[in-house]
């Protein structure tokens, strides 16, 4: 993998794009989809989330993925958790790095996770405890992502204070780092330097994951050069721009991983990605998912007369 890059582009479809979408992909295109992204070049992708079957049946064979992407020589292979159960799977099953979602709204909480968040903090805390009583070359890196970040579509403006309290919470409970998620697509660009200045203010540098942004209302690349500007090292993004939140209405669109990766290397950003390798690994999700709508405005008009990575 390269090694000479300045912003980590982290792949999400394969897990948030996936349980956004009521077609189920079959195991043998998931792995043939992670594979092509990191052939060319993509050093970390959510490959999955280890929560019930019942709930998800898009995700029901993560344990299988993470197997084959953990074959993968320098891929970053990351798990979503909901909970303490959850975690155990990621552990037994090898993943690199675990995500919690911790969402600032209480109500979009109950209605994700089915927890309080008091209860939630409970699953921190234990989750912490089995990571720490494991030997440090099993222990996977854990996040606590804070979901509904910037907005909620149940209960509108989420304030800051209790995001960053929140963020302060979870580093205090011991998780590794926290990423700030912009769930509902409400983020703006002013909104995101002053979250993210105020978090990382108050847990560090090093404990600030990064961002997860949507597209829901056009503003994604406009809040990535936001999050640039403060120095953002790492990005969420989906390929084809699948997925958004089952429990947040309206809130379709994760920000599309080959708009982001031309916008960046047109800039002269460094992301180690072969860009027209990652434009074709749209075919295998037009061939295995028919009936899902592929988005992207670059790979729709294609690259630009001349283009190459700066």
């Amino acid at each position: 993998m390269p090694t000479n890059v300045d912003v980590l582009v982290s792949e999400v479809g394969p897990r948030d794009g996936l349980q956004s979408i009521k077609s189920i992909m079959p195991l043998a295109a998931k792995k043939e989809w992670i594979s092509a992204e990191a052939s060319a070049g993509v050093r970390e992708i959510e490959v999955g989330s280890f929560v019930s079957p019942k709930l998800l049946p898009q995700l029901a064979d993560t344990a299988e993925v993470v197997a084959h992407a953990l074959s993968i020589s320098g891929l970053t292979v990351a798990v979503l958790v909901p909970n303490l159960k959850g975690a155990q799977a990621a552990v037994e099953a090898g993943a690199h790095k675990i995500t919690l979602p911790f969402s600032a709204s209480d109500t979009h909480l109950l209605k994700n996770v089915r927890r309080t968040p008091e209860q939630m903090l409970e699953e921190t805390r234990a989750i912490v405890a089995l990571l720490r009583s494991l030997p440090a070359d099993r222990r996977p890196k854990f996040e606590v992502g804070i979901s509904t970040a910037f907005g909620c579509s149940y209960e509108g403006i989420v304030p800051e204070d209790k995001v960053v309290r929140l963020a302060e919470t979870a580093i205090e409970a011991g998780c590794d780092e926290v990423g700030l998620s912009d769930s509902t697509g409400y983020a703006n660009p002013a909104q995101v330097k002053s979250l993210v200045k105020r978090v990382r203010d108050t847990v560090g540098d090093s404990a600030f994951a990064g961002l997860h942004l949507h597209n829901t209302r056009g503003l994604g690349l406009a809040n990535v050069l936001a999050g640039l500007e403060l120095g953002v090292k790492t990005f969420d993004s989906s390929l084809a721009g699948l997925g958004g939140c089952p429990w947040a209405p309206g809130a379709s669109g994760n920000i599309v991983t080959e708009d982001l990766v031309f916008m960046l290397e047109a800039m002269g950003v460094h992301t180690g990605i072969d860009l027209n390798r990652l434009l074709s690994v749209r075919k295998i999700l037009a061939a295995s998912l028919p009936q899902e709508s592929l988005y992207g405005f670059v790979p729709e008009a294609g690259l630009p007369l001349g283009f190459s990575p700066a």
